[in-house]
């Protein structure tokens, strides 16, 4: 973390981190997002969690081919790993580049948008077939890059959503850990004047999850109505 500082050292390390809360207890759960961005500071790494097959591909080929040598943290899905919703056509793969932010594919009319839910990683692919189901006026925004934080590709997605004064941060991590604290001050920073920002995710835990599958269940219910509720 600190070897470009200290020694002016430069890596091209790659880490590949699995991370996702499936119910099979903590030390199944969590590769610790936060304890990487606290450690991030002055563009020393980056912090990654791909979404899908694309995503993944051009994450790591933007990291062999870029001039510049920096690690790379990238939280690894466990269920999503062979999720159709993580499936990218062969189009995907051989055309465009890495997406920091990823908007939402099925919001047909912008205009109709009440709430933006930024979340990342497998919670937000699970938080899309949440809201479908309510059908609430919601659009699920993939942060696919947790650091750098990407202002502009957010700034762009909040203003593609001009009727929305609500933006969430969804995690499914307890309330202690994930990106939240590290990134929150971000979000202030640039939209607290002109959203109201909201935090949904687990209370705050000591363990990083519950060892027992029917709370992990019934914590993620909770999750999604709270993040969909009074649309």
């Amino acid at each position: 973390m600190a070897a470009e500082d200290k020694w002016g050292q430069t890596s091209g390390l790659v880490m590949l981190l699995p991370h996702g809360f499936e119910g099979q207890g903590p030390e199944h759960s969590s590769a610790r997002i936060e304890r990487f961005l606290t450690l991030a500071a002055e563009d020393n790494i980056q912090v990654c969690n791909a979404t899908t097959a694309a995503q993944y591909f051009h994450l790591l080929r933007r990291q062999v081919r870029r001039s510049i040598r920096k690690p790379l943290i990238v939280f690894t899905p466990k269920s999503q790993l062979r999720a159709k919703t993580s499936r990218s056509s062969l189009d995907q793969l051989t055309h465009g580049s890495f997406e920091e932010v990823l908007d939402d594919p099925g919001v047909r009319d912008p205009a109709e948008v009440r709430r933006v839910v930024l979340a990342s990683g497998k919670v937000a692919v699970e938080a899309m077939a949440a809201r479908d189901g309510a059908g609430a006026p919601a659009a699920i925004v993939r942060i696919e890059q947790l650091y750098p934080w990407p202002f502009d590709a957010v700034a762009a997605v909040l203003e593609r959503y001009g009727n929305a004064r609500e933006v969430f941060w969804l995690q499914e991590e307890p309330e202690n850990m994930g990106a939240w604290n590290a990134i929150k001050g971000r979000l202030y920073e640039a939209h607290g004047d002109t959203h109201e920002i909201t935090r949904i995710s687990r209370t705050e835990s000591g363990s990083p999850a519950t060892g027992v599958h029917a709370i992990h269940v019934q914590e993620q219910d909770d999750l999604f109505a709270r993040a969909l509720a009074d649309l």
